[in-house]
């Protein structure tokens, strides 16, 4: 009987091992340290240890079915497999405060080249997911040395993995559908903030419930007539009728430059660092740019892809995965195609493969109809993930020239992606000690050399003439070092205040030569930019009202934005005005996963 209780033993080690890294995973997610993820913090923020153990006993239940060292190389395997599970997790977390999931997974082309930015992601405390391993794997050889025999046992794998379901289908009518709701926590419900999701439901609950939503998510969705008519009645409440002001067609039939900048934050500018500017060719072109301050990222899974998304779109970007993965074929009343019917030729340019983020395909179906990668170009110089921005931007320049007026031109930089690498020779700036080594210190460098190589693309436009009849538009995709490492920032000291906060803004700015420069205070993000362009450049509202979902920070009552997370920034005029406006994830989800704009 002994050596029975033993076998027994080393299942509940590994369930306790389990919930014990499910605790360390949601310390980090909640707490942000291992060291307070203790099991009293622990109590505090789930609905209820038994949630926990239940998955974790379904996942190990079919162990009973199992016989002799079948049985503990079973247990021994889901625990390492979990274990990397929630490794991967810790990493996504950081990068992009979400959790590893299937639609995630389906974008793995895109990890080549960002072995140094995934390594940056892993901290020392994450040993602590694999500290138990060496210990079952000896318990295991003890016991088998000494059982003989071990049958299976499909009493007790049917007993724990119908309690464990009885349990989950309770705890789903308490917290998910009675009126009290339990503790006032939802538990299968994917919430704004993945954290909520992964606190109720534990880190494998949150897994399991990924797998099914990924099997709803794959089925197409077909809207039902009142789907159809919350999306139209959104557009109608989300429209203003407001007279037209001096920025209405200013820049009508001129030529239109986009540049979505990497990892480009608003408190690199204006700043210096012993007593030279860190960005002096952005700061210079704002004496002649319309430039928004209180812009925010708006970016979701995508980051990099959902900006470029929503700048050509005005579509907010999936909650999971990304459109550009899970819905290429997509029909949108797009940027390039606006322009095209004013009898623009469009170029889309890309320093990267085409295969990343599935970006030539998507740019094609978008409707720009010249796509350049990194294969139309001279590979003759590359930092940290490919092409330098000075090579990108000297041999983009004549391609330019070379275009039929009017044009537009959409760009994407590289150079400033974290880790932020870059040859000593073009280090400019005298970065403080506090500084050295950090993530923070290193992109003081990349912005800066990103900022030089600008003015130098801006030069030689100027010298071809085009920059008179042309429109610059320029913004960060997103955040970059307060995304990746803001643990790193907030531990160099002494702080100063301008670089330590994240306040999730990036740049906006619109720059002509002939523009007297502005600064426009209104709340805006990333899903602003097509409405608000477009007003400029003369595009008749009505063909975009009832398409773009962002506003015309130009000419405009409201003032806000909706972060991806749905905290919103800013102010709402009603309480119904603040549902409506973050409803339109929700919204933009439907649209893009029935491909609305395709099919009415």
């Amino acid at each position: 009987m002994k050596q029975s209780y033993n076998v027994y033993l080393l299942w509940l080690g590994t369930l306790l091992a389990l919930l014990f890294k499910s605790a360390l995973v949601i310390g980090v997610v909640n707490y942000t340290e291992f060291q307070k993820a203790y099991f009293a913090d622990f109590c505090a923020v789930v609905p209820s240890y038994a949630v926990y153990l239940a998955f974790i006993i379904i996942v190990l239940s079919p162990a009973f079915l199992l016989k002799g060292r079948n049985r503990a190389w079973f247990l021994i395997g889901i625990n390492l497999i979990l274990s990397f599970i929630f490794l991967f997790d810790l990493w996504n977390y950081r990068a992009f405060a979400t959790f590893l999931s299937l639609h995630a997974i389906s974008q793995a082309a895109n990890l080549e080249n960002l072995g140094s930015s995934i390594w940056s992601m892993s901290r020392g405390e994450d040993s602590k997911l694999f500290w138990d391993i060496p210990v079952l794997m000896a318990a295991t050889v003890f016991v088998y040395r000494r059982s003989h025999q071990i049958n299976r046992n499909k009493l007790l794998y049917v007993l724990l993995t119908g309690l464990a379901a009885v349990y989950l289908g309770y705890a789903h009518y308490i917290f998910d559908v009675s009126e009290e709701r339990g503790q006032k926590q939802w538990l299968f419900s994917m919430c704004w903030a993945p954290s909520q999701t992964v606190t109720g439901l534990s880190p494998l609950g949150y897994h399991l419930f990924d797998g099914y939503n990924y099997i709803a998510d794959c089925r197409p969705l077909e809207l039902t007539t009142q789907e159809k008519n919350d999306i139209t009645a959104w557009y109608r409440e989300k429209n203003e009728v407001l007279p037209g002001n001096e920025y209405k067609g200013l820049f009508k039939g001129q030529n239109l430059i986009f540049i979505q900048v990497e990892s480009l934050e608003t408190f690199y500018l204006k700043h210096t660092l012993n007593g030279r500017e860190i960005t002096p060719v952005l700061n210079r072109l704002l004496e002649n740019s319309l430039y928004f301050a209180n812009f925010y990222e708006q970016v979701s899974n995508g980051t990099t892809a959902d900006a470029e998304f929503m700048a050509n779109n005005s579509i907010y970007p999936l909650r999971r995965g990304t459109e550009y993965f899970r819905y290429p074929n997509n029909t949108y009343n797009s940027l390039p195609k606006l322009f095209r019917k004013e009898g623009y030729s469009t170029l889309a340019v890309h320093p990267d493969n085409k295969a990343y983020w599935n970006w030539q395909y998507n740019m094609e179906s978008t409707g720009y109809e010249l796509c350049l990668d990194a294969t139309n170009f001279q590979l003759d110089e590359q930092i940290g993930l490919g092409l330098s921005d000075g090579s990108f931007f000297r041999q983009t320049a004549p391609l330019i020239a070379e275009r039929k007026w009017p044009f537009l031109v959409f760009m994407i930089t590289l150079t400033n992606h974290s880790t932020y690498e870059l040859p000593d020779k073009y280090k400019e700036l005298t970065v403080d000690a506090k500084f050295s080594g950090t993530m923070l210190g290193k992109s003081f460098h990349t912005v800066h050399y990103t900022d030089t190589q600008l003015g130098q693309f801006l030069d030689r436009l100027e010298k071809a003439g085009i920059l008179d009849n042309t429109v610059v538009v320029i913004y960060g995709d997103h955040t970059g070092v307060h995304k990746l490492y803001p643990e790193e920032v907030k531990s160099i000291a002494p702080a100063e205040d301008w670089w330590l906060d994240d306040e999730h803004r990036v740049p906006f700015i619109v720059y002509h030569k002939n523009l007297q420069g502005r600064e426009i205070p209104t709340i805006g993000g990333h899903i602003d930019i097509l409405p608000t362009v477009a007003y400029l450049m003369g595009i008749d509202e009505q063909e975009y009202t009832t398409t773009a979902m962002g506003r015309n920070l130009l000419n405009t009552a409201k003032n806000f934005a909706v972060l991806s997370d749905g905290q919103f920034i800013g102010q709402a005029t009603t309480e119904r005005d603040r549902e409506q406006v973050v409803s339109g994830w929700e919204i933009a989800d439907k649209i893009i996963r029935s491909s609305y704009f395709g099919t009415r």
